[in-house]
Order: structure tokens, then sequence, then C-alpha cells
């Protein structure tokens, strides 16, 4: 099947304006309650340092690039607005080579744009998703995607989900990875609970978990058998500096961050690089224990550069960093 789509990344799409603040200006302030605020003076004008205009990111299109840089033949069904900034998204997608024909080009719409303020490594996303006519897309018999990645998405698109599971249950040899976003998040498990047990691979960070799965945050076992029990058959969980988690149902593993080659620059688009990764090593074959090695080092790589796509890696070069890997780099038990 030589058009047969490896994996078909399913989400919404945006144009990211990242703005460099100026850190004399703005400041970090941390409340009793454990939550950490910027600050920015009131009232004024405030000098920002610089401003770069990025196309074709979100969650859903960072994995997209991610498995084309990788290798596989990746597919993207999403919604742009007929403006520039639309055309724009398509061009980047084609760059990258990733097959858009599934990108629904909406005339009378504008398409997604947030603006990112970066104060050090971190960065505040300010967001806003256009309301599209959401349907899913139809497939020659030669086309049907082996794999489905399926993240963030408008609040406007709950009902999508469900054509979404009447596809997988029609198609019940396609796999399905669902890395929530904060909206499908918000609508709770139990409304997309079809979405949950159809799926082979389930990502979140440890504060997700605990939200998505009404789990103990301090309890790992926990935490993975309440998201087993939604139905998915392998839970990751990252959780930032200690690493990633991982269990199959069979093994629980724990991975450490690959050794960053240098300080941080932007730390956007770390999580989809490590979901989009885990992923497309299974993909390709790898088991648990070796799909745990190769996501830290896209992660890695990525918080080199500004944006969540510039320091995507290739396999060959992925698999030079991993050559390089200290010895205590591997997955263990816990």
């Amino acid at each position: 099947m030589a058009d047969q789509i490896d994996v078909l990344s399913v989400g919404d799409i945006v144009t990211d304006d990242f703005i460099q603040l100026n850190e004399k200006e703005e400041k970090v302030e941390h409340e009793k309650d454990g939550s950490t605020w910027l600050a920015i003076p009131f009232g004024t004008k405030i000098p920002f340092d610089s401003h770069e205009v990025i196309h074709a990111v979100g969650n859903a299109s960072n994995a997209a690039v991610a498995f084309a840089r990788l290798g596989l033949k990746s597919s993207f069904a999403t919604n742009v607005g007929g403006d520039q900034e639309g055309r724009e998204m398509i061009a980047a997608l084609q760059k990258e080579k990733v097959d858009h024909r599934f990108v629904k080009v909406n005339p009378d719409k504008l398409s997604n744009l947030h603006y990112v303020l970066r104060y050090q490594a971190e960065r505040t996303i300010l967001i806003k998703h256009e309301e599209y006519d959401y349907h899913w897309p139809q497939f020659r018999p030669n086309e049907v995607p082996k794999w489905v990645y399926f993240s963030s998405i408008s609040q406007h698109a709950i009902p999508y989900h469900d054509q979404v599971s009447d596809w997988l249950d029609e198609h019940p040899d396609v796999k399905l990875v669902f890395q929530p976003g904060t909206f499908q998040m918000d609508a709770g498990a139990e409304r997309l609970k079809r979405i949950y047990q159809r799926s082979e691979v389930l990502v979140l960070n440890r504060e997700e978990a605990a939200f998505v799965s009404g789990g103990n945050h301090d309890d790992l076992h926990d935490l993975m058998d309440k998201l087993h029990a939604l139905g998915a058959k392998i839970v990751v969980i990252t959780d930032g500096p200690a690493g990633a988690y991982a269990s199959d149902g069979q093994q629980r593993l724990k991975m450490p961050l690959y050794p960053d080659p240098a300080p941080p620059v932007d730390r956007t688009g770390a999580g989809d690089a490590f979901a989009s990764t885990f992923t497309a090593a299974l993909i390709k074959g790898h088991n648990l224990e070796s799909a745990l090695q190769w996501a830290p080092i896209n992660s890695m790589y990525v918080v080199q550069k500004v944006g969540a796509q510039a320091g995507l890696l290739s396999e060959h070069r992925l698999e030079e960093w991993l050559k390089k890997a200290p010895d205590w780099y591997h997955a263990q038990p816990f």
C-alpha cells in the first residue's frame, strides 16, 4: 500500500507570534497557593526585545512535522481560514513534506493566531480558537492511516470527537494516540470516554494525569491504574525535570531526561516532541523501553531553539544523539 498514511495527526493549527519580553520590564511572582504569575506594568508602554512569527504550529501540527522528519508518511487533518495566514500554514506544511490534502480551507473564517509571551525559557500563550465546522475526512481504501494522533482542538469541536469515535469503530485496526489539549480535558473523561477507551497510547503530564483521572497526584501507580481503567493500553506521564513514566499494563518504566547540551532557549513544544517521538518509535516497531529512549532526545533538542519545530530531529540525527548518551540514560522499572 504505497499510498497508505503511516500516521494522521488531528487537531487545530495556529500561527504563533513569539514576543520576547524584556526581563528588566517584567517579573515573575509566586503566590502562596503555589501559582506563578507573569507580572507586567499596567497602563503604560513597555518595550520588548524582539518578535518572530512561526506558521503551522500547535500540538497536532508539531506532531505531524515531527513524524515527517522522522521518515514517516505523515498527514494532517485540520482547519484554516481563507486568509494569508491560512495560505502560509499550508505552505509551511508542504515545505515539511506533511501531506495537507485533509486541511480544510474555510473561506469566510480567520486562521488561528496565538501570541506567545516569552520570559527567559518559559512562555505564556494568549490563545483564541476560531469556530470552524469540523468534519472528519473521507479516505480511499488504500489511504486509511495506520495510526491516528489526536491532540488539542477547539472547545467548539467536542461533537467532532463522536465522528472520530464512529470512524475508529469502523476501522478497528487503526491505532489511536491521544494527547488531550486543555478543552478536551475540561470536557471530562466521561464525555470523551469513547476516545479514552480506544486509545492505544495516552500521553499526559503529571498534573494533567491527576486532573483527567481524579487520581492521587503524588502516587504514580494510582494515576496509571486510573488511566488504564479509562481504557488506554499504554499510559505515558511526563514529569518535567523528573523525566517520564510509562506503563503498558505489564511493566512500568521510568525514563530520565536527556542531558541538555546548553541551557534551554525556549520550552515551547517540548511535550509535543516527546509524545510524537515516542509514538513514531512505536510505529517503527520499537518496544516500550526503546521508545522511551527516543522521546527525550527530541524534547532536549527542541528547547535549544525558538518555537516547537525548529529543533525537531531526523531519525539519523536522533540516533547520533542516542549513541552519545551517558551510561545512565536508559529506562528502569519503578
